[in-house]
């Protein structure tokens, strides 16, 4: 599909958004001035929650002066027709209109967002910022409403008080900022009710209708809150408070589940409510700019792609670390551990993104589709193929850190990983053989997020004498920084300038922030705006979902019942020795080791 802005300010452009995926199932879907070729067949709707069918021509007025509609498809060559095709420009909405042959005022669209949970931490830290980021930059429709719910009693005034002390004016630093974060509070509302509660949310439910006055009703509910209430809060979302004659979508934050069967349970309970394209469930890590530009730089770059296999790949590391410990979060975290908490989702779904091959389209599915290959494709886990540990208390620099069980929401005897090291295989033509290392912890040395690709060695190196014995030294090793200072580098081999054959190794280095002046977006932000505009792209599929536990289940499984114990680590040190064993046993040295500049 073509997209079309009048506005400079827009947020994306036309060839950010695939061809489809954008499309909502659901009739009444509203796309940022999008054309969508041939509508979707839709299913019958289980409950109230489906959507029912509204008029074919759906407009809604963007805050960048924008329009846009989904119209049926024509077969003569009418201007409408060509704008489509991408033969006539459209130079205003006034042709538009014209092409359109009705009046763009006519049946305009609302979307109310609703973040369920709305006195929580992730809600005041991340999302209610992304929405005013997103509302800052113009990304937002013309008639929306934020929404709060949650079970704190508070009044309108008292919910914008404590969502502006989170705002920041962080956004290219433009002037009006104040202006607009005032003209954004005042689209904010709250209401407290029951997460098990039907009755509330219908109550919630007539104040989004007052609000949307009239217009084509487009709701998205975001679920920050702990998963045990998921099934509660989305059957009353579906039965009191979804939309009558546009989409209902609704965010489902992680963790989806301990393991497969629990986690089947909840698509289960899910889907009694919700089709599967109303269900996005979202990981975070997905929406990092650099995770998004991972399929950027291989596909649209032939000098990796050809690469890009087991002939010139030596090994692939995934590393997650944090330096610090649970801070209170102990008592959540200690009924997950780091594998569930950040290997079964962040990592691995970063790991199929790399790994897929060439999708036939950049839509959404075809996306997922070869994500799931490479999950079904890998070998189950064996206890052989991790190391875990567990940080323990330590002095340095006349401060004591606390270990994990320090933590009063932790028992004392817990088992439970704050680090664990993988070596994982994907069984087929393109990478048979090939390690992926997982590393992933808390309480470490430093803050990051990588991927680390090595290459293998140059065959017959002419230059083996100039590096010595250590060739992994000669290596190339390519780089992709996702957090923080964002960056991707590879790393070369390079004479130094003089009149002796002396080798060095530099960085071919792309540096975000010295290369672009734009802030990266936050991921919520874009992540947010995928789901008010239906792009599934970046969110897991149930298969997906399954797949992914059925890989780490067994392990998991096995590794509770016989109750392994830990390898301790220091707070603040770079993790257990055993960590750098699993690593050898493959030849391979973790890459984040050495010192770089």
């Amino acid at each position: 599909m073509a997209t079309f802005s009048s506005s400079a300010k827009c947020c994306r452009s036309f060839s950010s958004l695939p061809s489809s995926s954008s499309a909502s199932s659901l009739p009444g879907n509203t796309e940022r001035i999008a054309f969508s070729s041939i509508p979707k067949s839709f299913v019958a709707a289980k409950v109230s929650v489906k959507s029912q069918i509204v008029s074919n021509h759906n407009v809604v007025s963007m805050q960048d002066g924008a329009v846009a509609m989904t119209v049926n498809p024509v077969k003569n060559e009418t201007p409408l027709n060509k704008l489509k095709q991408g033969l006539a420009p459209v130079n205003s909405s006034e042709e538009l209109k014209e092409a359109a042959g009705f009046d763009i005022n006519e049946n305009e669209s609302s979307v109310s967002i609703t973040v369920v949970g709305a006195s929580g931490d992730l809600a005041k830290k991340k999302i209610f910022p992304a929405l005013f980021a997103l509302y800052y930059e113009d990304c937002l429709p013309k008639h929306f409403t934020v929404y709060g719910y949650a079970r704190s009693k508070m009044t309108d005034a008292e919910l914008r008080n404590m969502v502006s002390k989170t705002l920041t004016c962080r956004i290219d630093k433009r002037e009006n900022c104040g202006e607009k974060m005032d003209q954004f509070l005042k689209r904010c509302f709250y209401h407290s009710g029951q997460y098990d509660s039907e009755e509330n949310f219908a109550e919630l439910g007539k104040k989004l209708k007052e609000h949307e006055a009239g217009r084509v009703s487009n709701r998205l509910f975001y679920l920050s809150i702990p998963p045990n209430i998921f099934i509660d809060a989305v059957r009353c979302t579906s039965l009191s408070a979804s939309s009558g004659n546009g989409w209902t979508r609704v965010i489902v934050e992680k963790p989806f589940g301990r393991d497969s069967d629990s986690s089947a349970a909840l698509t289960k309970a899910l889907k009694q409510y919700l089709e599967e394209d109303q269900i996005f469930r979202i990981d975070h890590y997905l929406g990092k700019e650099l995770v998004e530009n991972l399929s950027v730089l291989r596909f649209s770059n032939l000098i990796f792609e050809p690469l890009w296999s087991r002939q010139y790949i030596k090994n692939v590391q995934l590393i997650f670390s944090e330096d610090f410990g649970t801070e209170g979060r102990g008592g959540y975290f200690d009924n997950y551990g780091i594998i569930r908490d950040i290997m079964q989702n962040h990592l691995l779904q970063i790991l199929a993104l790399f790994a897929m091959e060439t999708p036939v389209s950049l839509d959404a599915e075809d996306i997922r589709n070869e994500k799931v290959k490479v999950l079904r494709s890998m070998r189950p886990l064996r206890l052989d193929d991790v190391v875990i540990g567990q940080y323990k208390s330590h002095s340095k620099g006349g401060v004591t850190y606390p270990s994990y069980t320090d933590d009063t929401t932790v028992p004392k005897d817990s088992l439970t990983p704050t680090f664990a090291a993988a070596a994982l295989f994907i069984n087929n033509a393109r990478w048979d053989g090939v390690p992926f290392l997982m590393k992933a912890g808390k309480a470490l040395h430093n803050k990051r997020a990588e991927i680390r690709v090595q290459f293998r060695h140059v065959p017959g190196n002419l230059y083996n004498r100039n590096f010595g014995t250590d060739l992994d030294r000669a290596t190339n090793e390519l780089v992709i920084r996702v957090q923080p200072d964002e960056a991707i580098y590879l790393k070369i081999n390079n004479k130094v300038p003089g009149l002796g054959m002396r080798l060095d190794r530099s960085n071919l280095n792309l540096h975000y922030a010295a290369r672009y002046s734009k802030e990266i977006p936050d991921a919520y932000e874009r992540l947010l705006l995928d789901a008010i505009e239906g792009e599934r792209r970046l969110f897991i599929r149930s298969d997906e979902l399954d797949a992914a536990w059925s890989l780490f289940t067994p392990f998991l499984k096995e590794l509770e019942e016989k109750k392994i114990i830990p390898e301790y680590y220091p707070y603040g040190s770079r993790g257990p020795v055993g960590a750098h064993y699993l690593a050898a046993r493959y030849n391979v040295r973790w890459g984040d080791l050495g010192v770089e500049q």
